[in-house]
């Protein structure tokens, strides 16, 4: 797939010029696909301060990245991080580059070292759930714009410290990208992505999409 960034100012130009076309909105990823007689043609990813309605919200929100080492939250209000924290713990197995918590799931054993990684991996979650509290209780989030591996999920859910949503919360907005380290890079780079909107189409679509966006840009 092809993705092109739209920066704000163009988005409702983009959308008046794809009126034609079926579309349906999904709010878990914030993003508009178009249909063209049930085949899917584009998506369109919104940015963060459009609500689906095309306004202008100005909310505050958390970004939480967790991957198996590396995890990063950041608090964001008036368009702008204002508080960040990076957390990182030693949660894999060397030798075999698998997490401990996947090598639990696969081999049922722990020796010394195994045990030493799955605190350190419980030890990990408590903190990140207890900057996330902070967050809740000093600011009124609006939403969670969130990546976290599916395998980790369960222990962010069920740590000592209570995460301060739920797994169903309707706050919760996947992040549609890959994160690779869920560090402050990451954070910083996903809040920039945040703040534009993504056009996304096919290799057969390319023709027309390009001129489609050419006609965007030009007005």
């Amino acid at each position: 797939m092809i993705q092109r960034s739209i920066p704000l100012s163009k988005i409702r130009t983009l959308i008046t010029k794809l009126s034609d076309l079926s579309y349906q909105y999904d709010k878990e990823t914030h993003t508009i696909t178009y249909t063209l007689e049930d085949e899917e043609i584009y998506q369109l990813r919104l940015p963060y301060q459009l609500d689906e309605n095309l306004e202008v919200r100005n909310y505050d929100y958390v970004i939480c990245l967790i991957q198996t080492e590396n995890a990063s939250v950041g608090m964001v209000k008036d368009h702008q991080i204002i508080d960040h924290k990076t957390f990182s713990t030693y949660a894999v197995r060397k030798k075999q580059g698998k997490s401990q918590i996947k090598y639990l799931k696969t081999r049922g054993k722990s020796k010394a070292g195994s045990r030493l990684r799955l605190a350190n991996t419980i030890n990990f979650f408590e903190h990140i759930n207890e900057r996330l509290q902070q967050y809740f209780k000093d600011h009124e989030v609006k939403k969670v714009m969130f990546s976290c591996s599916k395998i980790l999920i369960p222990y962010l859910f069920t740590s000592k410290v209570a995460c301060p949503f739920d797994k169903k919360d309707e706050r919760i907005h996947k992040i549609p990208k890959y994160i690779p380290n869920a560090n402050f890079e990451d954070l910083t780079q996903t809040f920039k992505n945040l703040q534009k909107g993504e056009f996304i189409f096919s290799e057969a679509s390319k023709e027309d999409a390009e001129i489609l966006l050419q006609s965007v840009f030009d007005n």
